[in-house]
């Protein structure tokens, strides 16, 4: 899962990146208003957690650009303001959640993955493609009752297939799944993760299909 995290406080926001690092995200970080609105328009995330106090564009112009463009990313404001007046504009504007610093990261994480389960058909915790299961709460992968212990690349890139199973996810889409803006992600390295998926699925009934010049679908494995 890839995060945005739009902070001017430096100190901040280092400490953050860290903690939601550990926590198995993708997390790129910038420090002003104009910069997030630039990398919102050229890449694709899953959570956008947006500071409202921001230079060059306010975190509000930052939500109004992200709705203006009919983008669905889900936006989680962090903001020292407490004021209700303010919660319910930003509301109002587009944002799906509201935080007041200090920040807690459980109960951040915990709203983030809320916030993925809002996404998903009928809003289940788990995810299930044949006997391949994914605990969203968790982020935990099993299969036939065992769990998979993944590298966080490869749960990372699983995870995205898991949350479209039957559905192609194209390369350059997985890339940005996995890598953030200051990674060099090489050309193959989506074959070479993919390529460990398949060997560690092979006892399960869900495989990964390579479309020629499309992508890749995870789905039931036939016959």
């Amino acid at each position: 899962m890839k995060l945005l995290l739009i902070e001017d406080n430096l100190e901040l926001a280092h400490w953050l990146v860290q903690l939601l690092r550990e926590q198995a995200f993708v997390v790129d970080h910038v420090a002003d208003g104009a910069a997030a609105d630039q990398l919102l328009r050229q890449g694709r995330y899953d959570v956008v957690l947006l500071d409202l106090s921001l230079p060059l564009l306010s975190g509000k112009g930052v939500l109004r650009r992200i709705r203006e463009r009919q983008d669905a990313v889900a936006v989680i404001v962090l903001t020292a303001a407490a004021s209700l007046d303010q919660k319910v504009q930003c509301l109002e504007i587009g944002a799906d959640d509201y935080l007041v610093k200090p920040i807690e990261v459980r109960e951040l994480v915990a709203r983030i993955h809320a916030l993925m389960r809002r996404q998903m058909p009928g809003k289940a915790n788990v995810l299930s493609c044949g006997d391949l299961h994914y605990d969203l709460r968790t982020r935990q992968f099993e299969c036939a009752g065992a769990e998979i212990a993944l590298p966080p690349r490869e749960r990372t890139l699983l995870e995205a297939l898991m949350r479209h199973a039957g559905e192609a996810v194209s390369r350059q889409a997985l890339v940005q799944s996995l890598f953030g803006v200051d990674e060099d992600a090489s050309a193959d390295a989506i074959d070479l993760y993919v390529h460990r998926l398949r060997k560690k699925l092979a006892a399960s009934r869900a495989t990964i299909v390579t479309l020629r010049g499309v992508g890749w679908l995870l789905r039931e494995r036939v016959g």
